[in-house]
């Protein structure tokens, strides 16, 4: 047992919380979220560089709010701008929270969002390889070789929302694909319907997107969709010089206006 297991089970003892949100070991040497409730489930908690998925979608799900009133979690960086995001967005408040995280030489217990500003503050954010390559590539496209591009990875895409479900600010509580008056996506999967979902998708979270990749991964199909985002959070940097997930009273670019806008996007 380490010290962030150790952390877990005084929160749980002192009743500080009522589950923990973390990781653990799952089949094929995979590692899966967990969710303990006793202190013996606390033993199966680990924390390691594997540990990548981002966990602060669970932090507003209902049957997760339903069973607790108080939760820690266990976060990597990018549940960490997860946390921070979804607090800029009124989805949660750090006196119902306790967040627990590590690097290389250091475990920390966070309970504040100033907290975790201050962390975030001290890390570098970056693409994983195969992303960075990927992303360059399609950055050094022209315009048709780049569409063509998304046009046949659209093809593949099966409609079935695990980009939606997986991403922490994906929260509707009825997404615009479930809207049958009007109707503005089409239900069945098709490349019309398809590409209009994904650019749907990317515009809503233009300003929002943590760049945690995790609608990428979670694709049955492949499809590197997470770089659409990741691309739109780019574009805002360079417009608006905003990194998001990265300070709770953060806005979001594309929902203000500024009088000062240069607005040299319009051709």
């Amino acid at each position: 047992m380490n010290k962030m297991n150790e952390i877990a089970i005084k929160l749980l003892k002192t009743k500080e919380v009522q589950i923990i949100i973390g990781y653990t070991n799952g089949s094929m040497e995979r590692i899966r979220p967990f969710f303990a409730k006793t202190e013996k489930e606390c033993e199966k908690l680990i924390f390691n560089k594997f540990c990548t998925q981002n966990l602060a979608i669970y932090l507003i799900k209902k049957e997760v709010l339903l069973f607790s009133r108080k939760q820690a979690i266990v976060s990597n960086v990018h549940t960490l701008r997860g946390i921070i995001r979804l607090a800029s967005e009124k989805q949660l408040s750090e006196d119902n929270l306790i967040v627990i995280t590590a690097n290389e030489k250091q475990l920390f217990e966070f309970r504040t969002f100033e907290q975790i500003e201050n962390y975030l503050s001290n890390q570098v954010l970056y693409l994983n390889k195969s992303d960075e390559v990927l992303f360059g590539k399609l950055n050094s496209m022209n315009l048709h070789d780049r569409w063509t591009f998304w046009e046949n990875e659209m093809k593949n895409c099966i409609r079935c929302y695990a980009c939606r479900q997986v991403c922490p600010l994906c929260y509707c509580s009825q997404c615009v694909v479930e809207l049958n008056q009007p109707q503005w996506i089409p239900v069945t999967a098709n490349i019309l319907g398809n590409t209009e979902w994904h650019i749907m998708r990317a515009m809503h979270l233009a300003g929002r997107c943590i760049e945690c990749g995790e609608c990428g991964r979670a694709c049955p199909k492949n499809i590197p969709v997470h770089l659409l985002s990741i691309r739109l959070a780019e574009e805002i940097k360079n417009l608006y010089g905003s990194i998001t997930g990265l300070n709770k009273d953060e806005i979001c670019e594309m929902a203000v206006y500024k009088s000062d806008d240069k607005e040299n996007f319009f051709k």
